[in-house]
Formats: structure tokens, C-alpha cells, sequence
């Protein structure tokens, strides 16, 4: 099975999310997103895909981006990708927020 993960090196959730991915055998490309930020189409799909609110992918540190509407919180997050719930993994069986990171594991 094929996984993306939008992965953050330092972040030890979408590590440890990562590592459950390969050891569950699943041939993982890695974006780190913080390289490589989402376009704001992409992040719209990833989180609808995902079957969550804007507001459910933003990070909990994102302070006053959480109270903002969706519109302006995706702009935020396009404009700083580290407001990103981390790590996101996309199979061809769907999408999910991995966190914790056996979700990860969820679409394999």
C-alpha cells in the first residue's frame, strides 16, 4: 500500500506516525510540509478528505487563527505551514490527522 505523509522531522508524533507506516510495510512518500507547504487547494482538500473542520487541522498553539473563520484560518496555515495539524496521511482508501499516530494506520 502506498502512504503520503505530510511529516514534520522534529515532531515526534509524525516520527512515531512515520515509523508505524513502514513498519506496517506501506511504501511512504514523505512531504515535510514545512519545506513543501500544501497549496491552499490542497490543504481544502486534504481537510475535507479528512472529514474535518478547518479549525480541527489547525494546530492547538494556533491562537487567535482558531477563532478566525475558515477562509482566514487556511490562509493562515498556507502562510505558515507549522499551524498545520500534523502529521496528515493520505492513502488511496482516504485521509486522515494522525494523532495520535496510530491513526496513521487507519486507511492501510
Amino acid at each position: 500500500m502506498k502512504a503520503t505523509i505530510y511529516h514534520n522531522p522534529r515532531c515526534s508524533k509524525s516520527r512515531e506516525a512515520l515509523r508505524l507506516l513502514r513498519e506496517a510495510g506501506a511504501e511512504v512518500v514523505v512531504v515535510e510540509y514545512l519545506k513543501q507547504p500544501p497549496s491552499r487547494d490542497t490543504l481544502a482538500a486534504l481537510i475535507a478528505a479528512a472529514g474535518v473542520s478547518v479549525r480541527d487541522a489547525l494546530r492547538a498553539e494556533a491562537g487567535a487563527s482558531a477563532r478566525a473563520s475558515d477562509e482566514a484560518a487556511l490562509t493562515a496555515m498556507v502562510a505558515n505551514p507549522a499551524l498545520i495539524e500534523r502529521p496528515i496521511v493520505v492513502t488511496e482508501k482516504g485521509v486522515v490527522i494522525a494523532r495520535p499516530p496510530e491513526r496513521a494506520l487507519t486507511f492501510l
